[in-house]
C-alpha cells in the first residue's frame, strides 16, 4: 500500500513539472471598433428588457468581434463600445471597411431618462467621439 502512495506522489510531481508552458507574449490585443448606427426605442418601460441593435465597422481582416463594454458612468448614463481583438502577429492583415450588425439586451432599472454614449471612433486630435442618444422612461 505504501508503494502505491509513494508511486502516486512521484507521478504527481513528475506530471506537475511536465505541464503545458504558455508563451510569454500574446498574439492579440483588444481594440474599440467604431459604431456607425444604433436602433433604440423612442421610450423605455421600467423593468422591461430591450434589444439594442447597432452596426459597427470592422476595420481590419485581423479584427474580430469579442463583445461589448457597457460602462455605467452615472445612474442612467451608459458608455457603450464594441470590443474587438486584433491579431498582433499576422502579416496577412488587410484594411477593410465592413459594416457588421449585432445587438445586446438592456434592462431598464431606473425611472429617469437614460443617456447612451456610443463610441464612434477618434477625431483628428485622437479624442474619442460619441453618438449620444437620450431615451425617456415611461
Amino acid at each position: 500500500m505504501r508503494n502505491k502512495v509513494f508511486f502516486s506522489a512521484i507521478l504527481l510531481v513528475l506530471l506537475s513539472f511536465s505541464g503545458c508552458s504558455l508563451e510569454d507574449q500574446e498574439n492579440f490585443h483588444f481594440i474599440a471598433l467604431p459604431i456607425t448606427s444604433v436602433e433604440l426605442p423612442q421610450s423605455f418601460n421600467l423593468n422591461a428588457t430591450y434589444e439594442i441593435k447597432l452596426t459597427y465597422q470592422r476595420t481590419s481582416s485581423c479584427a474580430y468581434f469579442e463583445g461589448f463594454d457597457v460602462v455605467k458612468e452615472d445612474t442612467t448614463i451608459r458608455n457603450v463600445a464594441v470590443i474587438g481583438s486584433m491579431l498582433s502577429d499576422s502579416d496577412d492583415c488587410e484594411e477593410i471597411l465592413q459594416e457588421v450588425e449585432t445587438s445586446f439586451n438592456f434592462i431598464v432599472l431606473y425611472s429617469d431618462t437614460y443617456l447612451f454614449k456610443f463610441y464612434t471612433g477618434k477625431d483628428e486630435n485622437d479624442q474619442a467621439q460619441y453618438l449620444e442618444i437620450e431615451v425617456p422612461v415611461n
